[in-house]
C-alpha cells in the first residue's frame, strides 16, 4: 500500500525564464511512501514533539533564570559534612581549601570511615591545628552494615549546627564564598538547597562523556526544581537542615541500597515549597572524575540502582524522557533503511531536533561551566546515549552488589 504527499516547486526552467514572466507557475511534486515509511515518520516526528517539551518547557526554564548574587553577609553558622575512605591524598589537597572558607562561623565535619591509608594520623594533626574541624572515626565492626549511608549519619549526628552542608573529600569550591551562597536561606521554610557540582576538564574522550552526562543531569535536576518537581540533589554539592533529617528517620527507608544518600533523600523529602536551588558560578564545587572506563561504570551502576526508589511520578517522567529519547534515534535509523524520500525526511526531523537544541544548551553550557563542550554537542548526545543504553543493560543482569569504595 502506498501513500502520496505533494510537495511544491518550480519547473525545470531557468531563473531568467521564471523571472520573465509575471506569475511563475507552480507545480506539485507527487512523493511516494509506504505505510510503514508513514507510520516511522510519524513516530519520528512524536518523539521529537515529546522531546521538545523537556527542552522548550523545561530546560529552557533554567537557560533563562536570573542568578542571584552571592550574600554579602552571613545568617547563621553552619556544619560541613564530609565521608572519607581511603582519601588521603584528596583530602591533603582539598580539606584546607574547606577550612579558609569566608565564613564567620563553621565547623568541617569529617569521617573518617575505616581507613587505612594513612588517613587517620592525617587528620588527627589537622585537628589539633583548627578549631573548627571534627573527625568522626568509624572503626571495623561487623554488627553494622558499612556503607556511606552510615558514614553520613555519622557525620550528621556529630554536627553542631542545624544547616548541614555536603561534600566529597575529592571536591573543591570554585571560590572562598561557597558557603556563603550555600547558607540557610531567610525563608525559614526552606529546607533543602541543591548545588550544582561539574567534574575538572582532562584531555581523554571519557572525561568529555563524564562532564556532558554531568551536565545533562545538572539540567534535568535544577530545571525540575525550578518548576516545583525536585527530584534528585547531588551529594558533592547541596545542603539541607539536620532537623528534616531526623524528623524523617534519616535514611531508614532505604538504608538497604547502597547509594541514595544523596539523591533518594532529596526525592523523599524535597517539595516546591521547601527546596531551593544555586547556579552563582562561586557556589559551584569541582569535583575529580573518573580516571578509567571501569570505575565510571561502577559509579552509573551506583545510580542505576538507586533510580528505581524514586516516587511513582519522578521515575515517569524521567523514563519517559529516555525511552523517546531512545526511540528516536532508534526509528531515525529505522527510516535509513528506506526509500530516499523517508530518508530525507528523517534527516529533516533530526536537523529540526539539533536546531532547536542548539540554541538552547550551548547557552545552559557556558552557565554551567562546560562551555568547550558546546562545539561536540551534536556528537556527544549520540554518544552518551549510546554508551547510557549500554550502562542500563549493563546494570540490569550484571551483579547486585555494589560498594560506595
Amino acid at each position: 500500500m502506498r501513500a502520496y504527499f505533494c510537495l511544491i516547486f518550480y519547473p525545470h526552467k531557468s531563473d531568467l525564464q521564471i523571472k520573465n514572466e509575471k506569475f511563475a507557475p507552480v507545480y506539485f511534486n507527487i512523493v511516494i511512501l509506504t505505510l510503514i515509511e508513514i507510520i516511522l515518520l510519524s513516530i519520528l516526528a512524536f518523539c521529537l514533539l515529546v522531546q521538545l517539551y523537556y527542552v522548550l518547557f523545561v530546560h529552557l526554564k533554567l537557560a533563562n533564570v536570573g542568578i542571584e548574587e552571592v550574600p554579602s553577609s552571613a545568617q547563621k553558622p553552619l556544619s560541613v559534612i564530609v565521608c572519607a575512605r581511603n582519601e588521603i591524598v584528596n583530602l591533603e589537597r582539598y580539606l584546607p581549601v574547606l577550612l579558609s572558607q569566608n565564613y564567620p562561623e563553621f565547623e568541617i565535619v569529617v569521617v573518617n570511615d575505616r581507613s587505612w591509608d594513612g588517613t587517620e594520623e592525617f587528620l588527627d594533626q589537622l585537628e589539633k591545628k583548627h578549631h573548627n574541624l571534627k573527625v568522626v572515626k568509624i572503626l571495623d565492626n561487623d554488627k553494622f552494615i558499612a556503607g556511606k549511608k552510615f558514614a553520613v549519619t555519622m557525620g550528621i549526628k556529630a554536627a553542631r549546627y542545624d544547616w548541614l552542608v555536603f561534600t566529597d573529600a575529592d571536591c573543591t569550591p570554585a571560590s572562598g564564598y561557597w558557603l556563603m551562597d550555600m547558607q540557610q536561606p531567610a525563608d525559614e521554610n526552606t529546607e533543602i538547597v541543591l548545588g550544582y557540582s561539574p567534574y575538572m576538564k582532562k584531555r581523554s574522550l571519557l572525561n568529555a562523556l563524564i562532564r556532558f552526562e554531568t551536565f545533562f543531569t545538572a539540567v534535568n535536576y535544577l530545571s525540575f526544581a525550578l518548576k516545583g518537581m525536585p527530584y534528585m540533589g547531588v551529594g558533592r554539592n547541596m545542603a539541607y537542615k539536620k532537623s528534616l533529617f531526623f524528623k524523617n528517620k534519616g535514611f531508614a527507608a532505604h538504608m538497604h541500597i547502597p547509594s541514595g544518600d544523596d539523591d533518594l533523600f532529596v526525592n523523599a523529602h524535597a517539595n516546591k515549597y521547601n527546596t531551593e536551588i544555586r547556579l552563582h558560578r562561586d557556589s559551584h564545587v569541582w569535583s575529580e572524575p573518573n580516571n578509567t572506563w571501569r570505575g565510571y561504570l561502577r559509579q552509573k551502576k551506583r545510580h542505576f540502582g538507586a533510580g528505581k526508589f524514586y516516587k511513582s511520578k519522578h521515575k515517569f517522567i524521567l523514563s519517559l524522557q529516555i525511552v523517546f529519547q531512545f526511540l528516536f534515534y532508534a526509528f531515525f535509523t529505522a527510516c535509513m533503511f528506506f526509500s530516499r524520500e523517508a530518508q530525507y525526511i528523517a534527516l529533516g526531523i533530526l536537523g529540526l531536533s539539533i536546531i532547536i537544541r542548539c540554541f538552547i544548551y550551548p547557552k545552559l553550557l557556558k552557565r554551567l561551566n562546560y562551555s568547550d563542550l558546546r562545539w561536540w554537542f551534536p556528537i556527544l548526545d549520540i554518544l552518551l546515549f549510546l554508551f547510557l543504553t549500554l550502562n542500563g543493560f549493563l546494570a540490569l543482569f550484571g551483579k547486585k552488589k555494589v560498594n560506595w569504595k
